[in-house]
């Protein structure tokens, strides 16, 4: 999709049927699973939107080197083949911090991609001064997209953004729809969504949703429509230790376990479970048959 294309609805647009714009950036993500503290982020899609265009889009798939859950595939079409030599989480987390800055984030279900973008931000110690960005040159997240779009300012050890959740708006103004999925409400409105579970499609959809809830509801539920706050409690879990390291690095030459995971992007929590596992498995360094 072109980024400077206008993001319309039967051929109006948005500054055409909508007095007054709300700048945003809606995203979504594509996960192995619901759990933000275990599961991983497999794909990232975002779309700026700015008096009532689209300015700019992001996406990435997300190589951890780990197997993808059979029943992910089948949900979302991504495969290991796909994100083998995608970038890392690092790198991915940072191209989208970026590409959003500051600004007002959109979703469906917000609370849910916003607990995964926040705990992978800190984890990663993206946000502290001498990150990987400020290393090589590269724009900090605070950009003049971001001071335009108007969201909440982070410091080096929070990632708090303002937010917009149409998931919320349709359960208020839509209740007489059994489902509220945005599958279910993007064809209510007709809205067109190829591939569902894609991370760039359900971004997009999701900004083409909230303009047309906002086009029927914002005059008599003007409050729905304000960013607020999003709301994620984390505990910040530290970098895998340098004593994990070599055990795991160890055990994993001892054993000849043939693996691509990045060791040194683990947390000391994900790098005990993997210890762990493989103990399980094939038992401590010295009890190989």
């Amino acid at each position: 999709m072109d980024a400077d294309m206008e993001l319309s609805v039967h051929d109006v647009s948005i500054e055409e049927r909508v007095h007054g714009t709300v700048n945003y950036v809606a995203f979504d993500l594509e996960t192995t699973g619901l759990r933000p503290t275990v599961d991983r982020i497999l794909e990232i899609g975002a779309v700026r939107v700015e008096d009532g265009e689209v300015t700019g889009t992001y996406e990435t798939l997300v190589d951890h080197a780990l197997p993808i859950p059979k029943r992910i595939t089948e949900l979302t079409g991504i495969t290991e083949e796909m994100t083998a030599g995608a970038p890392d989480i690092r790198e991915a987390v940072e191209g989208f911090l970026r590409f959003s800055g500051d600004a007002v984030l959109l979703g469906h279900n917000i609370p849910f991609d916003y607990g995964f973008m926040k705990r992978n931000v800190l984890n990663l110690r993206l946000l502290q001064k001498g990150g990987d960005a400020a290393r090589r040159g590269q724009a900090a997240p605070h950009s003049e997209n971001a001071s335009r779009l108007g969201g909440a300012r982070e410091t080096e050890d929070s990632y708090e953004r303002m937010g917009l959740d149409t998931l919320t708006i349709a359960r208020a103004v839509l209740p007489q729809l059994e489902s509220k999925s945005l599958d279910k409400l993007a064809a209510w409105y007709q809205i067109p969504l190829e591939h569902h579970h894609r991370a760039m499609d359900d971004a997009m959809t999701t900004a083409q949703l909230f303009e047309r809830l906002r086009e029927d509801y914002r005059e008599k539920y003007p409050a729905l429509f304000e960013p607020k706050p999003l709301q994620f409690q984390m505990r910040k879990e530290g970098p895998i230790t340098s004593s994990q390291k070599v055990y795991l690095r160890e055990l994993i030459k001892y054993h000849r376990i043939d693996t691509a995971v990045k060791i040194d992007l683990l947390t000391k929590n994900e790098a005990s479970r993997m210890i762990d596992g493989i103990i399980l498995r094939y038992g401590k360094i010295g009890s190989r048959p």
